[in-house]
């Protein structure tokens, strides 16, 4: 996100309220199913900036902020397995969205992902965006895309209240617990 500018409006940040089986995350089954398939085809150190203690610690954040700001637990679990799992480069790749957008197509035609139409195009607008430094969005995309910035302690930076979307992820103390857990490379 680093030299990119950042779009300040704020426009929907009001929680949407999600059918009771659509606020819960895919089975462990499903999920690990998905998992294996990433892992295959993951480009880059499974462990690495990019790899899956980064989509732990996404997972994690995400789901703290949907219980604050009633974004969709299902997007939001998806979007941590699925926003970095194109990357080809851990440094500098601009298209790494645009892929991890095509993949949430991919593996809905293959039955991997099981999501409705709405749900479906909330996935592909956070994955496709979450680099481009927006704030304006569906509550959960915003809640996708914090969840991902609240973990940019793992490459030294800070996070930035003023780029994160929602008032749940600008609780200074939510920055503070996101923040050491990226440090440490842990998830707890």
């Amino acid at each position: 996100m680093a030299g990119r500018g950042y779009e300040t409006r704020r426009l929907r940040t009001e929680p949407r309220r999600y059918a009771a089986d659509d606020r819960s995350t895919d089975s462990s089954a499903r999920t690990n199913g998905l998992i294996d398939h990433l892992r295959a085809s993951f480009a880059l150190d499974w462990r690495g900036v990019h790899g899956a203690p980064h989509w732990a610690r996404v997972r994690r954040n995400g789901l703290e902020l949907a219980e604050r700001t009633g974004g969709c637990r299902r997007v939001v679990s998806l979007f941590a397995f699925l926003h970095d799992a194109r990357r080809e480069s851990d440094v500098d790749d601009p298209q790494h969205g645009e892929r991890a957008s095509a993949l949430v197509e991919q593996l809905r035609d293959e039955g991997l992902v099981t999501l409705g139409d709405e749900q479906t195009a909330l996935l592909d607008s956070a994955c496709r965006d979450h680099s481009a430094g927006l704030l304006d969005a569906d509550v959960t995309v915003q809640t996708c895309w914090d969840a991902d910035r609240l973990d940019l302690g793992r490459v030294g930076v800070f996070p930035n209240p003023d780029r994160l979307c929602t008032p749940a992820a600008r609780d200074r103390s939510l920055i503070a617990r996101a923040y050491r857990r990226s440090r440490s490379g842990c998830i707890d």
